[in-house]
């Protein structure tokens, strides 16, 4: 369970006229953004998304918001409003739509395309509205306007969500890139005049709050790539999210200018760009792509190959190259390029992936010895001249670990925003906009949902401790066969144990010990087989405790004859 917060009650019902706010997800973590708005009995959802998991989550695929809040009021969902088409935005999507298949999928062309072609895969097809920066929707009582914000994928939306109870605006994630390579700036006019009418609850991307000054403008990302281009005489990796069509677009110009041909690796990767390029997002000179089989056919110096995983994900195609499980292999004179920063919690998964690449011999450049990437989100100085232009009475961070919203409320302190008017919530927070003023009502369970393969939501935090155990203490099994009638051991006890250093000789002492207890649990009159069970996973977990200093999974059986 995520964000269990005991201390607060359950939200009173919403006053009449008021607006309510509850973060789904995206408060206290980095992915699986959701929030839900409601007025007037009717809701809102902006984003869904997912979060990946980290190495203490064994075994899962996907983490989701917790829908249970909304699970019997689906029919009051007026529409979903994506910001972007990030993963940590519309991930999610698909799960939610098997609950309603018919709800309205609200976003900019490029992001539906993309939820199009993952609901694709999940057999499902939307209600999708397209919509662009300047336009102003309504949605039963949500009037929703639409501002451009720059970020790292084109087409990313602001929006302002307009009711009787005033005026919220979500910035989805953004940054004030002042030369984007698409020449889309965040509307920083818009946001001025939405300023002078006044917003109510400021909902803004947290991320960077810690980060000092400004972010630095993605057209210095390509002279970069140009150099490290130019010393390269082997093969060129360059892993990169599957969606930052931007930086994607400055590598096919880099190749194409040192006459090298660009193959994309990856399914998602492949899957983007395809729709990014029929769509004019991504402008590919003619000649310049090849298919994958045929890049052993070109010399080293002639080839570029552009990858998914540069978060370390162990399936993702980076990670298998580094492990020699792919049909790309790198060597010595070979350069990979990881352009992406590191998402929080993601660093030992990268590191493990650049010292593999570099044990086989590649040359690694990343964002920690050259300047090969540029966040997405905007930084301290960005968001106090946000702050500045709007003078927002309500502020609400969002987006980021609870460090990153607590840096983000502080600068919203520093412009001028009352303490008490920032709200520092977290997933699950029910927020009241009332008469100009949010506080926050409540809690309600908002808990992880993990997608386990073909199961969603059935695993729980205690079978993951036990794939825990399992993975860091090993196993042992414990058998024996009891006669029924006297108590008798009739066969056993058997040991057996599974990721241990040790021999399994190392339990013979404790057989005898293990005997004598089970019999004299018998001769006491007990000989319910499931107190015996308990018997030996006492013994035996003392045993191990203390010799071992291991606390492994013990499963023991006993049976009766």
């Amino acid at each position: 369970m995520s964000n269990a917060h005991p201390e607060l009650p359950a939200p009173p019902p919403l006053p009449a006229g008021g607006l309510r706010v509850v973060p789904l997800g995206g408060l206290g973590e980095v992915g699986r953004n959701m929030s839900v708005l409601e007025f007037d009995g009717r809701l809102l959802v902006i984003d869904c998304g997912v979060l990946f998991p980290e190495d203490h989550q064994p075994g899962v695929d996907l983490i989701l918001p917790d829908f249970e809040y909304i699970a019997d009021r689906l029919d009051d969902i007026e529409a979903i409003i994506l910001t972007h088409g990030h993963e940590d935005h519309i991930g999610g999507v698909p799960y939610l739509l098997r609950m309603r298949r018919d709800i309205p999928v609200v976003g900019s062309q490029l992001t539906l395309a993309f939820i199009e072609a993952k609901l694709k895969e999940h057999r499902i097809t939307p209600v999708t509205f397209a919509v662009k920066e300047g336009r102003t929707e309504s949605f039963g009582a949500f009037e929703c306007e639409f501002i451009a914000v720059n970020h790292s994928i084109p087409d990313a939306l602001a929006v302002a969500v307009t009711t009787p109870a005033g005026t919220v605006l979500n910035t989805g994630d953004f940054k004030m890139d002042q030369l984007p390579l698409d020449g889309r700036i965040t509307d920083l006019r818009a946001f001025a005049r939405l300023g002078e009418k006044g917003v109510d609850l400021f909902m803004v991307d947290s991320t960077n709050a810690e980060v000092p000054g400004f972010v630095t403008g993605e057209q210095e990302i390509g002279p970069v790539l140009e150099g490290v281009f130019d010393q390269c005489d082997g093969r060129i990796v360059v892993a990169s999210f599957a969606s930052h069509v931007h930086r994607v677009q400055q590598v096919l110009n880099a190749a194409h200018s040192h006459g090298r041909k660009v193959a994309f690796v990856g399914r998602s990767m492949v899957r983007n760009m395809g729709i990014a390029s029929e769509l004019g997002y991504l402008h590919v000179p003619d000649g310049l792509l090849v298919d994958l089989k045929k890049i052993d056919a070109l010399p080293d110096d002639q080839v570029v190959l552009m990858c998914t995983g540069s978060q370390g994900e162990p399936m993702a195609a980076l990670s298998r190259i580094a492990n020699r499980d792919h049909k790309v292999s790198v060597g010595p004179g070979d350069t990979v390029i990881l352009a992406s920063s590191l998402i929080p919690g993601n660093e030992s998964s990268v590191f493990r992936v650049i010292n593999g690449l570099t044990r086989l011999g590649a040359r690694v450049v990343h964002s920690g010895n050259a300047k090969v990437h540029v966040s997405g989100h905007a930084s301290a100085g960005e968001l106090i001249y946000c702050y500045n232009i709007l003078r927002p009475r309500n502020v609400m961070p969002i987006h980021g670990e609870v460090r990153h919203l607590v840096a983000n409320g502080a600068l919203a302190v520093r412009t001028g925003v009352p303490p008490e008017r920032v709200v520092l919530a977290e997933d699950g927070f029910v927020i009241d906009l009332v008469d100009g003023k949010a506080s926050i009502v409540g809690a309600v369970p908002c808990g992880y949902v993990y997608v386990d393969g073909s199961s969603v939501g059935e695993l729980t935090d205690a079978e993951l401790k036990d794939r825990r155990i399992l993975g860091e203490e090993g196993f042992i099994s414990i058998f024996a066969v009891i006669d029924s009638s006297t108590g008798k051991i009739v066969a056993g006890p058997e040991i057996h144990a599974r990721g241990f250093a040790e021999d399994e000789a190392v339990f013979d002492g404790i057989l005898p010990q293990l005997s004598d207890s089970l019999e004299e649990a018998a001769a006491g009159g007990n000989v319910d087989t499931h107190q015996l069970q308990q018997v030996m996973r006492r013994v035996v977990g003392r045993f191990v405790s203390n010799r071992l200093r291991r606390r492994p999974m013990i499963v023991p059986v006993v049976v009766e004859a």
